[in-house]
């Protein structure tokens, strides 16, 4: 069955959503006393409810998981065979989710297709917004000294070589979809993350921020690619257009230090 490719944007919306109000929910439900148990449930929840949505609405389609196994398609085919792979993260920012006060986590459920990325939706929960590659958020940046998120727990040590070049500040954050949309919605500059990642953990962000005219690469400057046969994906940039250029050239010198 073939589907329209506003129909598949339109149901990663929703199903990023509806994920989003059961994580809020739940932390409403169980408090921050038992942290773990917290994280533990509502990766559980979101995954099951994102399953459960994709099982009704795309039953032909395969699915890649950060919660799940990630290599079968509910109809016995390999993802790497499928011509339609959904890639999603339930939880991501699974840490910052358990800590009372923070709201740089997300859902991410995005759609590879013929070689490429073809619908992302993230949820901001916490901020009840959901950022989708059918309606990208407008680019605009306030001039001010430059602003660099990077991971909050996993900080590459490359990052402050990158900063001290570029005169910029580096601004911690948890999750990458937190960390890109705050890229889209001019809230920083840049994104870097060199500290190892999935394809889950980037692939709806960066559908994302394609749609909405960002730069998008691994630190080397090459294509970021999905559904590969290692979902591995070590590292990420997503950058204003502009500043590409510099950004990656940095970076460059900074890894040859």
């Amino acid at each position: 069955m073939s589907y329209s490719l506003a129909a598949d944007a339109a149901l990663a919306r929703h199903l990023c959503a509806d994920a989003g109000r059961e994580l809020l929910m739940l932390r409403d439900k169980l408090g921050f006393g038992d942290a773990d148990a917290l994280r533990r449930e509502g990766d559980a929840r979101a995954h099951e409810l994102l399953m459960t949505g994709l099982a009704e609405s795309r039953p032909g389609d395969s699915v890649m998981s950060e919660e799940g196994e990630g290599e079968q398609g509910r109809v016995g085919v390999s993802r790497l065979n499928a011509d339609r792979v959904w890639i999603v993260d339930p939880l991501d920012g699974t840490k910052e989710y358990g800590l009372a006060g923070r709201e740089d986590w997300a859902v991410h459920v995005a759609l590879w297709s013929n070689g490429d990325l073809r619908v992302g939706a993230v949820a901001l929960p916490a901020h009840n917004r959901v950022l989708s590659s059918d309606d990208p958020p407008v680019m605009s940046w306030p001039k001010r000294r430059l602003q660099i998120a990077v991971s909050r727990t996993r900080q590459p040590a490359i990052m402050a070589d990158v900063a001290r070049t570029l005169d910029a500040d580096l601004v911690p954050m948890g999750s990458a979809g937190a960390k890109v949309s705050a890229v889209a919605l001019g809230d920083v500059d840049a994104y870097v993350h060199t500290g190892g990642q999935y394809e889950w953990d980037s692939a709806a962000p960066v559908a994302v921020a394609r749609a909405a005219g960002l730069h998008t690469s691994r630190i080397d400057g090459s294509e970021l690619t999905y559904n590969n046969t290692d979902p591995k994906l070590p590292d990420v940039v997503v950058c204003r257009p502009d500043l590409a250029g510099e950004l990656l050239a940095a970076i460059t010198q900074a890894r040859a230090a």
